[in-house]
């Protein structure tokens, strides 16, 4: 693959451009979209004219760019997350008409909580999950569920390199985090990215006993009930578990 005049790839230039497009933005302008991608104007243009010509970017008039309704069927068609998806939605069903709250499905992609699914409704407490958001590990109850139940191994990678940007929070009290989930099955967090919601989440693993994501909600701070919550979740983890088998 060609390489530009800085030494990058076609390949590298063009998932810049994809992921210039921020969270919530649905078109830029392509001067904007050049300036996020860190590309020259005219090699934007260019990326993005070829890249419309598949259909994977929409190039309109007055140099407006979005992301394309082809991008959009490729992912969804072809993504690992679609099998779990398919299979965690009933049982994601299941709790929400039971809380009214918010449900949540993450996985773990390095050492964040990718969450791939998600159901709220009207009047549900804030949630700041979003579909195809991230959380960092230590900071979501879905992220210690995934963590909690990973070989000691990634564990202690992540542990080593672990540091928090605000300074509130230490490895040793994540490490404390971790093996209290792991201990109880179960990992919950009050307050922390909302003063007034608490997540809980467990893991959801297959017939092999490899965790494969993480099953949680998020509820009013003032309404926690664990001895009700947890059974539930852990009932819909092991329905969601035997779905996908290995």
């Amino acid at each position: 693959m060609a390489n530009s005049a800085s030494g990058d790839s076609v390949v590298d230039r063009v998932v810049r451009v994809i992921e210039a497009f921020p969270e919530g933005a649905t078109s830029l302008q392509l001067t904007e979209l050049a300036d996020r991608a860190g590309l020259p104007l005219s090699s934007a243009h260019r990326l993005v004219r070829q890249l419309s010509e598949h259909r994977l970017l929409d190039l309109g008039a007055g140099g407006t760019v979005r992301l394309g309704l082809r991008l959009w069927e490729l992912v969804n068609r072809n993504s690992p997350t679609l099998a779990l998806r398919q299979a965690a939605m009933p049982f994601m069903e299941d709790i929400q008409q039971v809380l009214n709250q918010n449900v949540n499905l993450a996985v773990l992609d390095g050492w964040e909580a990718l969450f791939v699914e998600r159901l709220s409704r009207r009047g549900s407490v804030a949630n700041r999950a979003r579909i195809a958001g991230r959380m960092p590990v230590h900071i979501s109850s879905a992220g210690l569920a995934l963590m909690s139940h990973q070989p000691r191994e990634l564990q202690a990678e992540y542990l080593e390199q672990f540091e928090d940007p605000s300074g509130k929070v230490t490895a040793d009290v994540v490490r404390h985090f971790l093996a209290e989930a792991g201990q109880q099955g179960y990992a919950q967090l009050a307050g922390v990215v909302d003063p007034d919601t608490w997540g809980i989440a467990v893991p959801v693993m297959n017939g092999k006993r490899r965790t494969v994501a993480a099953l949680g909600v998020v509820v009013p701070l003032a309404e926690m009930r664990l001895q009700a919550l947890v059974p539930a979740l852990q009932t819909a983890a092991r329905g969601i578990g035997r779905q996908l088998g290995e």
